[in-house]
């Protein structure tokens, strides 16, 4: 810079938001067709996958984007020494060009350098596990790409974060829900790790939930009573949402990247310490989540939100009884009831009604043709009356009739 800071400059590969949309368009046809000829992918919902894909590389692309949110996680960790995030100079940043402090540091993945300087990686791994729940926790924003090429080794056992490109948020709600589940699986409650579930993914009135929790619990079951040191806690986590998916639960695109997070971060501490329990970190956050649940000052605001929503509430009752008596007192007032499969049933009663009248008309031509037989009047076919002929065999030309509409039902 003309004031002598070293900056690092990022700048967009020339055309390269033409071809991530070309691939998209081939990945979006490869999703639609896996729908339709692979039922049990459905679940999953391939066409969504591709969505969530979609939306996270157009943010990706854009560096204004980035170097905002760059800023905003810089100031949560502005009194926190331990990690250093990058200042980014959106002055003078575009969609295309980003301009960052420049960060001096070994990167975290070059293991050789790090033993030769002396660094105490051991408190690298609990510095850095403890800034990504931090983010998570407390910020309700965090790095969503936390792998070793993204993190620098500063002096002091300091940690420089960059690539900002991805992110994830989380509501309080969701902080919430995610340290209850965190909860559930340390007091094997698998009842209330389901509950979560289903409370963070939209209403799907058709999940057998006894059988969700039996499912989870037949997946966690096993390893509980082991340290979590001893088990892939992020992969338990990820194969605990393929079970929801498979039942049609489908999971807000943050809790997947804080879960995809927990992957890299356990990966990450295991490379350095053999034994890195990554539950450990969790927990600390999680409790204190839990804890400033039942804080006051949580609580009052917590009333003053259903205060707000309640006298909202109040204030349009009266209009809105007022709209309905005015409704129900005019002459052309009408309800209209939908009823789930309204529309099969008609169809089977039409279908019933036109196979009795078939049968009375079957039934109708057999009796007159064998009367007509027995009159033994008029011209003959083979000794048989052509009137019965006829009869007999219009009622077999509607009996075929019926029999094919019984078969189509």
């Amino acid at each position: 810079m003309r004031t002598g800071e070293a900056v690092v400059i990022k700048v967009q590969r020339p055309h390269i938001v033409e071809r991530i949309k070309e691939d998209l368009g081939v990945l979006y046809g490869l999703a639609g067709i896996i729908e339709q000829y692979i039922p049990e992918s459905r679940p999953y919902n391939p066409h969504s996958m591709v969505d969530e894909f979609f939306k996270t590389l157009e943010l990706e692309t854009n560096f204004i984007v980035e170097a905002n949110n760059i800023r905003r996680i810089a100031k949560n960790f502005e009194n926190d020494s331990s990690v250093k995030i990058p200042h980014a100079y959106i002055e003078f940043s575009t969609p295309k060009v980003l301009v960052l402090e420049k960060i001096d540091g070994i990167p975290f993945s070059d293991q050789e350098k790090l033993r030769a300087a002396g660094i105490d990686r051991e408190k690298i791994v609990h510095v850095g596990g403890k800034a990504f729940f931090k983010m998570v926790f407390r910020d309700g924003i965090f790095h969503g790409d936390l792998h070793a090429g993204n993190l620098f080794i500063l002096p002091d056992n300091r940690i420089g974060v960059v690539d900002f490109g991805v992110v994830g948020r989380v509501s309080q709600k969701t902080k919430d829900s995610i340290a209850n589940m965190l909860l559930a699986l340390a007091t094997e409650d698998y009842e209330m790790l389901t509950y979560e579930y289903l409370d963070l993914a939209p209403y799907n009135s058709k999940v057998n939930q006894d059988q969700l929790t039996r499912e989870i619990r037949d997946l966690i079951a096993p390893y509980f009573g082991m340290r979590f040191k001893q088990v892939n806690f992020g992969k338990l986590l990820l194969d605990s949402t393929a079970i929801a998916a498979r039942y049609g639960i489908v999971m807000p695109s943050e809790l997947m990247l804080f879960f995809k997070g927990i992957v890299t971060i356990e990966g990450l501490g295991r490379t350095i310490i053999k034994d890195f329990d990554v539950l450990s970190f969790a927990m600390e956050f999680a409790e204190e989540i839990v804890k400033n649940r039942y804080d006051v000052g949580r609580m009052a605001k917590d009333l003053a939100v259903v205060g707000r929503d309640t006298s909202s509430l109040l204030a349009a009752l009266p209009r809105q009884l007022k709209q309905l008596m005015r409704k129900l007192n005019s002459n052309d007032f009408a309800v209209d009831i939908n009823v789930s499969q309204i529309e099969e049933l008609r169809k089977s009663i039409q279908t019933s009604g036109s196979l009795q009248y078939l049968g009375l008309v079957i039934a109708g031509l057999t009796i007159a043709s064998t009367m007509a037989l027995n009159m033994g009047k008029g011209p003959h076919f083979y000794d048989m009356p052509l009137i019965s002929l006829a009869g007999y065999s219009a009622a077999f030309f509607f009996g075929v009739i019926a029999f094919y509409n019984y078969m189509k039902r």
